[in-house]
């Protein structure tokens, strides 16, 4: 079965009802130290992107988010990443933010494919040279992963924020009847099979107690990651939704010193 029909199997109703929660940016607009970063697909959608800009030199992460946020929700933690000398690109998905067109499965991945292509090009005529890595966040893990898994060789390195490491275990958690799927078989893509595919540095961020995609899904990255230098981190007292909360600035520090140390190793 090729990938874009099995990502297609999961565009029904009842499940995008439950894996997209999209909601639109609040008017106040872009702060002073963000600004808009929008691809237009191919099929003439717009999708907006904030970049929170650091030095050309600076490491540039391209992050996908969960299905609950936005890219406006990240305006202070842009903020922080640029005090930590890293560029932050937070993309938005079909319907979120101030993105045209409603979000599925197939596009987000294939809107990912997109923002890279777009994000390559700025990057050459802004003459940037800083390294770029791909991080996701909870759904988000499944855009990061898949441009990691098909352009290992445009990424410095990979960073998954409470991924997940098989959709089908994940659709369960969620309340979502599976049975028609596993009855016919259905081979869903697998986050696990795709970070084998990439090497480069990983890191792996995953809450103690998180009700909604277990740490074990995280031990399983982990585990299936062929990467030379990697590493997980285990963020205790913290679940699905209070991973910053607990880890406050050593969120930051983590990933700054992975950047410089085990990325650059």
């Amino acid at each position: 079965m090729s990938e874009n029909k099995s990502l297609s199997i999961l565009d029904l109703p009842e499940i995008i009802n439950f894996l997209f929660f999209p909601r639109k940016e609040t008017p106040w607009g872009f702060p002073e130290h963000a600004e808009p970063f929008d691809v237009t697909t191919r099929d003439g959608v717009r999708i907006n992107a904030r970049f929170y800009l650091s030095a050309p030199d600076n490491p540039h992460i391209l992050f996908f988010h969960g299905n609950g946020e936005i890219a406006q929700d990240y305006d202070d933690i842009g903020r922080i990443f640029q005090q930590f000398n890293i560029s932050f690109l937070a993309a938005d998905y079909r319907g979120y933010g101030r993105s045209e067109g409603s979000p599925s499965v197939t596009s987000m991945m294939s809107d990912a494919h997109e923002f890279l292509a777009s994000l390559n090009e700025w990057l050459k005529q802004k003459s940037r040279k800083g390294s770029l890595w791909a991080m996701g966040r909870s759904l988000g893990s499944a855009p990061a992963l898949e441009l990691a898994a098909s352009y290992p060789e445009k990424f410095k390195g990979l960073i998954v924020e409470s991924g997940f490491a098989e959709t089908i275990p994940l659709l369960k958690r969620l309340g979502i009847n599976t049975g028609a799927l596993e009855s016919q078989k259905v081979q869903v893509f697998s986050n696990a099979a795709k970070i084998r595919l990439f090497s480069g540095p990983t890191l792996i961020i995953h809450a103690q107690y998180d009700q909604i995609i277990p740490f074990r899904h995280g031990e399983e990255l982990y585990r299936s990651s062929t990467a030379k230098i990697k590493k997980i981190h285990m963020v205790p007292d913290a679940d699905h939704n209070t991973i910053l909360m607990k880890a406050g600035i050593g969120y930051f520090e983590l990933i700054k010193d992975f950047i410089a140390h085990d990325g650059d190793a």
